[in-house]
């Protein structure tokens, strides 16, 4: 199967492969997130002698569970194009192992068959439309709007913004040439923007209104967006794996992109800038940058003096916890208040984090390499350390991983030059 180039008008086809969406209401979230981005959710058919059938070829047989065992089955009529689709949404509970199994096992085959972009989301009964938005709107980018996603440099005098949930970056681009950067702590979105766009425009040395192109991404795009009459609005995911390659010198081939947001965490596999499949985290802001700000603080430096510290300290004489920040903070301060040395405990903070990350993303995701590290964590010293020493293998930090949102949008918004 072949994905299929759509047009602007075109409703994109979301095939669901999921079991247990029925139970709090979270198959009417699921369907109200597509529709917002213009898409349709399609459900393929099969009947119970091909959902045996496919149980058997697969070499699982779900007993416990013919909603699994439907579930795989419907991701095989979608390898065997039996089911007209752009796409495919791959949802099960948070809470059911076996679940995460078929999850992974059919996302595997799917992508070994088609060219399909896939997302996997393990939902819990509180799961809301506004949580899948993301994830929804990348789905339709890559197939409406592949064409943008190809593009390779940048060309003119363009623009990024990036409004993120902790911090807002601004970057001005010249000719593949990143010529100006700047960002500020998030406070209201639109002001915020507005001082960071002016200072890389005074840098840059640049009138906005020479400005070609404007492209902007983020949790704040849409009203960023509408405020600067942006040219581009994307969503952080194909905006990120763009930008990451980009910056890597990567143009051609498989990678893996690995972002320590400031509330949220993302992994993203990309095949020559194209993302193939991701996924996103944040079930605790402890298992991110957040928690790396309230160890500095409590350790009485910035993050940037914590990176350091930890390259001296010994991660394994601490016991932290980061799954829950509440947790987290309580292992440190009884860390502390037992003598540890500093250097030990922001080594724990780094290795805590991104052992998390691995465990709730990595699951879910083909570890491919090279891996890109982006974000304003990478800047931490003990994180690209701690993510070498998890993974068994190097990391690249390209040059301005903290702008990548930013970057992405400027590239991408050459296009509409």
């Amino acid at each position: 199967m072949r994905m299929r180039e759509g047009s602007a008008e075109d409703t994109v086809k979301i095939a669901q492969v999921s079991c247990g969406t029925i139970y709090g209401n979270v198959q009417r979230e699921i369907e109200q997130a597509a529709e917002k981005v213009g898409a349709e959710i399609v459900i393929p058919e099969i009947d119970i002698d091909y959902m045996y059938a496919k149980a058997r070829e697969f070499g699982y047989d779900f007993r416990e569970s013919i909603g699994l065992n439907v579930a795989l089955a419907r991701g095989y009529a979608i390898i065997e194009n039996l089911c007209d689709a752009d796409a495919v949404f791959i949802a099960t509970c948070h809470r059911c192992p076996e679940g995460a199994a078929m999850r992974t096992g059919i996302r595997r085959l799917i992508q070994e068959k088609t060219d399909l972009p896939v997302v996997m989301y393990p939902f819990s009964e509180r799961t809301k439309a506004g949580e899948l938005l993301t994830r929804m709107e990348a789905l339709v980018t890559i197939v409406r709007r592949r064409w943008i996603l190809e593009r390779q440099t940048q060309e003119g005098l363009t623009a990024g913004i990036d409004s993120g949930s902790t911090t807002t970056k601004a970057v001005i681009m010249h000719e593949n040439e990143v010529i100006a950067s700047h960002w500020t702590h998030t406070r209201e979105v639109i002001p915020t923007a507005e001082k960071v766009f002016a200072k890389a425009l005074e840098i840059a040395n640049v009138n906005r209104d020479e400005i070609e192109a404007l492209g902007v991404t983020g949790y704040g795009r849409y009203i960023i967006g509408k405020h600067f009459n942006a040219e581009l609005i994307q969503e952080e995911l194909t905006v990120n794996s763009k930008a990451a390659m980009y910056l890597a010198g990567i143009t051609k081939g498989e990678a893996m992109i690995i972002d320590i947001g400031g509330m949220d965490n993302k992994i993203i596999t990309a095949k020559d800038g194209i993302p193939d499949n991701f996924t996103m985290g944040g079930i605790c802001a402890g298992a991110s940058g957040r928690f790396l700000e309230l160890t500095a603080r409590r350790l009485g430096v910035d993050v940037v003096q914590l990176g350091k510290l930890a390259l001296e300290g010994d991660p394994s004489k601490i016991k932290m916890d980061s799954y829950c920040v509440v947790f987290g903070i309580q292992d440190l301060v009884s860390a502390l208040s037992a003598g540890a040395r500093r250097e030990d405990v922001a080594a724990a903070a780094c290795y805590s984090v991104v052992e998390q990350v691995k465990e709730q993303l990595m699951q879910d995701i083909d570890v491919r390499q090279p891996a890109i590290e982006v974000g304003g964590t990478s800047l931490i010293d003990g994180v690209p350390r701690a993510m070498r020493d998890i993974l068994g293998f190097d990391v690249i930090i390209p040059k301005y991983p903290q702008f990548i949102g930013a970057v992405g949008g400027a590239l991408l918004a050459s296009s509409f030059r």
